[in-house]
């Protein structure tokens, strides 16, 4: 009967680690919870693809601060106009992608803290170009990024058109071909798209300063936690380290 029943018991422990019920030899790996970052992938060297994988100075800080909290991280590329309102429907849990943080998008989002201070600058063809200074945008055609803070700030130029584009290297395509006399955008990316575009040129004055910062639904549990990430990783150095992988100046 012993025999019978030690069987039994050994059956029983069997079929509860194939259904992952017990320990068995060990505590059970508990599953981990992956966060969904929306961004858009065309914004070097904050977020863009390099052998297929979307690589940049907001996916490295986006890495470092689930590694530090002990979340999975999954990115998804959507347009960037698009990113506030996957986050406020639930799509995504939180958004970095270059986002300035702004009084309008603080109606929709919260931030966390800062992490990196840039500018929107002027980017313009070398030669004959009529755009000299930002108040030569005053009467000028502007190519930006679709719902950026670039998009922003020139639609308060009321005698100027602007152009709008998905991407920021979309807009700046349009500018090599003279179908816009100027492009606005964030600094850094500007650089690589410069460098990338024979031709082109930043102008000397940055249009405006601002501030990024990662977006997050309204009162939600993560911005303490990422806050306080943000924190230790600015603190331990690792922020400093990642954008000097990026921004070699």
């Amino acid at each position: 009967m012993k025999k019978i029943i030690s069987l039994v018991l050994v059956a029983l422990i069997a079929v509860s680690c194939v259904m992952g019920l017990t320990a068995c030899g060990g505590s059970k790996t508990a599953e981990v919870k992956e966060l969904h970052m929306a961004t858009n992938a065309a914004f070097e060297p904050y977020e863009y693809y390099k052998n297929k994988k979307i690589v940049g100075i907001d996916a490295e800080i986006a890495q470092a601060i689930c590694d530090k909290l002990g979340y999975k991280l999954v990115i998804d590329d959507m347009d960037f106009d698009a990113i506030i309102t996957a986050v406020t429907s639930g799509k995504a849990d939180f958004g970095m992608a270059g986002m300035t943080v702004t009084d309008e998008r603080k109606k929709a989002v919260d931030f966390t803290d800062s992490y990196t201070t840039t500018t929107q600058v002027i980017i313009v063809n070398e030669k004959d170009s009529k755009v000299k200074n930002a108040d030569d945008l005053e009467t000028a055609t502007i190519g930006v990024q679709r719902g950026t803070t670039g998009d922003v700030y020139v639609s308060d130029l009321k005698k100027a058109k602007i152009e709008r584009f998905n991407t920021g290297p979309d807009a700046v395509l349009a500018l090599t071909k003279g179908k816009v006399d100027a492009v606005v955008i964030d600094g850094q990316p500007a650089k690589e798209f410069v460098k990338k575009n024979a031709g082109t040129k930043i102008l000397s004055d940055p249009f405006a300063k601002e501030e990024y910062a990662i977006c997050l639904a309204k009162n939600s549990d993560l911005t303490a936690e990422f806050n306080k990430a943000l924190g230790e990783l600015k603190k331990d150095g690792t922020i400093d380290k990642i954008n000097a992988k990026y921004i070699k100046e």
